[in-house]
């Protein structure tokens, strides 16, 4: 997967995408990573945000520089990308979303700041808005660190063990289950005497049995769901 960030911070993207499962998956070869700087491809540099028409607080990006980047982008490569438009106003990101954009072979995220875009991206571009919560924050960068995340590990071959990732919180719209490891007792805590049996039926049946209470008294919302 080729995965282009479009953003007028690029260098907060450096230590994220530097390490942990992010680093192992570019070293694999899986995954590309490219940066592009918005304030790069505007006809003036020093300004590509505005005051919004009708007056209002704050600065909207211009379209300008989003348009002459992603233009510039385009005629060096001949695929089509999946383009992520980060802003409150898209839909809720979840871990549906994370598998389907998993699918994609590029993917383009477009990370706004301040105030937001100007409306003519949104109209101009064929994009998919995305949020990833019912919150504000200051830019699209963190959204799209979140989503790089939650897609990248999904990738076949970036993980070592896919049972980590078929046996995670959301997966079938059910929380993880409780997790435990050595020492067998912790403090007067002790770790569930079925988990140490070895009796692997037993077991299967402990963690949907727990997973189930869990989303429950956690996540009514996702437990409705459920049959």
């Amino acid at each position: 997967m080729r995965i282009d960030i479009i953003t007028l911070f690029p260098e907060m993207f450096e230590n994220v995408l530097g390490h942990s499962i992010l680093k192992i998956a570019k070293e694999k070869n899986i995954v590309q990573y490219l940066l592009f700087n918005i304030r790069e491809h505007a006809d003036n540099k020093r300004c590509v945000d505005d005051r919004p028409y009708g007056g209002g607080p704050g600065m909207v990006i211009k379209p300008e520089p989003v348009f002459n980047t992603i233009e510039a982008i385009e005629q060096q490569t001949d695929i089509r990308s999946k383009k992520i438009l980060l802003t409150p106003q898209g839909c809720r990101f979840t871990q549906a979303i994370a598998k389907e954009l998993a699918k994609e072979p590029y993917l383009m995220l477009i990370c706004g700041h301040y105030e937001g875009f100007d409306e003519r991206i949104r109209m101009g571009l064929d994009v998919q808005e995305i949020s990833v919560g019912d919150f504000v924050l200051s830019g699209g960068e963190l959204p799209a660190m979140v989503i790089i995340d939650a897609v990248v590990r999904l990738i076949p071959g970036v993980l070592g063990d896919l049972s980590s990732v078929i046996n995670e919180s959301f997966t079938d719209d059910l929380l993880e289950h409780p997790q435990y490891t050595r020492p067998a007792e912790y403090r007067g805590m002790k770790v569930p005497e079925v988990l140490v049996s070895g009796h692997h039926q037993k077991i299967k049946e402990w963690q949907r049995d727990h997973a189930i209470q869990r989303t429950r008294e956690r996540r009514p919302d996702l437990f409705e769901k459920k049959p």
